[in-house]
């Protein structure tokens, strides 16, 4: 029986739309791969790496497959748009060195809490992956270029601070233009989400916390429902810088910022705000595998949320992870299956947090609890279908499931799919800087090493370790 063609993600990035278009074209011909090989002379496996975008083909072999297949062009158009992708993922390593590895890693914690401080992982000598926290000069000293630095989208507060007096201005004229402030800080808020949904973090962490900024300075002003309207808004920013923080690795800062809006929240007086910044505590827990507060903090959320609610499914979701975390199956299962339940109910609820609770978000947290408690192919297979509901727009997010389920393919025993999959993970983490990514890319680099001569598992390895820092000796 012939082997069933491996789904392929033309989303991900031009790579894969270039791998994809390379597929349909040779079955639009009905060519086999060792047909199309006769025809380019390019070798069967080396085909089937570019169709799955496991391998970047060069220029000569880009053009020779579009006349191959008689593209008229589009095969090789679409091949200049890949840009410098292989770059992204096969970049030679920094070096760090140890001295200045040892430094970072006393100060990790107050370096995360401070906005100089940026966090890049690292290879140590031991083999292991550390994120290590270092102000922009300490980088620049150790040789990490500017790319890197830009990355992590962190900026010097010089430039922080000349940025604000121009965006509070903007803010301030938008009463010209029949808008408010409010108006204009809800808007650009929204505007930031959607960035972020598609880019990753590194694109709107500076803007975010300089629209904090302003909304103090607006603050001093302000007078009644505004100064309300601002502190809530004020709450909100500082939740999404959390999310941002939480994305780039850096889960110090994003709790930082957590709490912070949640004792603004009390400020505010609006209860949704603060049950919502409550299951974020909860979801930050289960992120940093926090086994003693994950579960309470998502059952305190729970309990002060309205009774079948939105946010109350959001909290009970995050607790049914926390109970998988604990190694609690039973429990974890029926937390999910209360949230499946409800989730047809909800459509009604008029609070505007956890709008985006739906089948595909339940169903990766369900994905996650499998993963574990060890059930490695039901958790692939999960994060699988949970991937395939996922709607458009998510692009980061996807390769944060396609990373967890790459993990769960290898506690799976099927190392090939686990580096095609790991693979694509990568070049989202290298598009968007998502440090949730490269955490799970970590813990796939680690679950590969027993396939680490195969060739797909190789190819991984390597393009994985090209993203990293390295602790180097010092001279």
């Amino acid at each position: 029986m012939a082997q069933r063609p491996r789904e392929l993600t033309p989303w991900v990035s031009p790579l894969h739309e270039w791998g994809y278009q390379l597929r349909e074209l040779r079955n639009a011909r009905g060519l086999s791969l060792r047909e199309l090989q006769k025809r380019a002379r390019i070798d069967h496996s080396h085909l089937g790496r570019f169709e799955r975008a496991e391998r970047m083909p060069d220029r000569a072999q880009a053009k020779v497959l579009d006349g191959a297949l008689g593209a008229g062009g589009m095969l090789f158009r679409l091949w200049e748009r890949i840009g410098d992708e292989r770059g992204h993922v096969a970049n030679s390593p920094v070096h760090v060195a140890k001295s200045v590895v040892d430094l970072a890693l006393t100060v990790t914690d107050q370096a995360a809490s401070d906005d100089e401080g940026i966090s890049v992982p690292c290879r140590l000598a031991d083999g292991s992956v550390v994120w290590v926290a270092m102000d922009r000069r300490a980088l620049l000293r150790a040789g990490v270029g500017v790319g890197a630095v830009t990355a992590v989208g962190a900026g010097t507060p010089a430039m922080a601070e000349s940025r604000v007096p121009d965006l509070a201005r903007t803010v301030r004229a938008a009463a010209a233009y029949g808008s408010t402030p409010v108006e204009h800080l809800r808007r650009a808020r929204r505007r930031l989400i959607d960035g972020d949904n598609l880019l990753g973090p590194r694109h709107s962490l500076q803007t975010t916390r300089d629209y904090i900024d302003v909304i103090k300075q607006l603050r001093l002003d302000a007078r009644g429902s505004d100064r309300r309207d601002l502190m809530e808004l004020q709450t909100q920013y500082a939740e999404f810088l959390s999310w941002l923080h939480q994305d780039l690795g850096n889960p110090e800062a994003a709790s930082s910022w957590l709490d912070k809006a949640l004792q603004w929240s009390f400020t505010v007086g609006d209860d949704d705000l603060t049950t919502y910044v409550m299951a974020r505590k909860a979801q930050l827990a289960g992120d940093t595998h926090d086994l003693v507060d994950v579960v309470d903090l998502a059952e305190a959320a729970r309990r002060k949320a309205r009774p079948r609610g939105r946010l109350a499914a959001v909290a009970r979701t995050y607790e049914a992870y926390g109970h998988a975390l604990r190694g609690d199956a039973d429990d974890s299962e029926r937390a999910i299956d209360s949230v499946r339940n409800a989730l047809d109910g909800i459509g009604s609820d008029p609070t505007p947090w956890g709008v985006w609770l739906n089948a595909s978000y339940v169903e990766v947290h369900r994905a996650q609890g499998l993963e574990a408690l060890g059930k490695h192919d039901q958790a692939a297979d999960a994060f699988a279908d949970a991937i395939q509901l996922m709607p458009d727009g998510y692009h980061r997010d996807r390769g944060v499931y396609m990373a967890r389920q790459a993990v769960a393919l290898a506690g799976a025993r099927d190392p090939e799919r686990a580096a095609m999959v790991g693979m694509h993970a990568l070049s989202v983490a290298a598009e968007t800087g998502s440090g949730r990514i490269t955490n799970e890319l970590t813990h796939l680099d680690t679950a590969l090493i027993p396939w680490q001569r195969e060739d797909s598992v190789s190819e991984f390895r390597a393009a994985f370790d090209s993203t990293l820092a390295h602790e180097t000796k010092d001279a």
